[in-house]
């Protein structure tokens, strides 16, 4: 079929040229505004990933393939800078506003006395297949590793999830680690989670992938 030619029902079909990885939210009961992604032009949106609606990107920050940063529910998400969001991670959050129009104030994180449904911090590794899903924050200089996942929780500074571990309702200290395949969902044990000592074989994961992502946008936006 050719581009504008009508389908059998009727509907005009949907052509390659007229679809975009990055674009705006649409209108919904709960978001009656439209908002486009802000993108610093250092920062990498691969092809294959998906940006939508009220998004922030910092600078080098670099979005790998099929990764998912979906504002067309909770909004904003914000991304800091050199931060990595790698294969297939998703970041997405719960509606804002409830079907009266009034704002769901416990699914938003407050920072620095702005409010988001995920804030993702500087330096901050995501790693394949990975799920950030709002109220979310996640600090500075943490790992999230595959598979791993972060609900309705607070991620401190300096943390570290190993593979398949999660965080759901809690707020995890600055500078602690959850073990692969650990799931905490009450604060007792959050607060009784491992600190990172310098003998943890993990502790300087994260200053290695961000290395390598930061300088994997660099690249790709070269060749670009």
């Amino acid at each position: 079929m050719s581009e504008g030619e009508e389908a059998e029902d009727g509907v005009k079909e949907t052509t390659e040229s007229e679809f975009s990885n990055i674009r705006e939210n649409p209108v919904t009961p709960w978001n009656p505004k439209p908002a486009t992604p802000i993108i610093d032009s250092t920062a990498c949106i691969d092809p294959q990933a998906s940006v939508i609606g009220n998004v922030t990107i910092g600078a080098r920050v670099m979005v790998s393939p099929m990764a998912s940063v979906r504002s067309d529910e909770g909004m904003p998400i914000f991304i800091g800078n050199r931060s990595n969001v790698q294969d297939g991670v998703v970041l997405h959050a719960l509606e804002i506003i409830d079907e009266e129009g009034k704002p769901v104030e416990e699914n938003l994180i407050e920072v620095s006395d702005e409010k988001y449904a995920v804030y993702i911090g500087e330096n901050v590794s995501l790693a394949h297949q990975s799920q950030i899903h709002g109220p979310a924050y996640v600090g500075n200089d943490t790992f999230i590793g595959m598979q791993a996942f972060v609900f309705k929780s607070k991620v401190g500074n300096n943390c570290v999830l190993e593979p398949r571990s999660a965080a759901i309702g809690v707020t995890v200290p600055d500078g602690r680690y959850i073990p692969a395949g650990m799931v905490v969902t009450t604060q007792t044990e959050t607060d009784k989670l491992p600190e990172i000592t310098d003998d943890y074989a993990y502790k300087h994961t994260n200053e290695a992938v961000v290395y390598v992502n930061v300088h994997l946008a660099k690249g790709y936006n070269e060749v670009s």
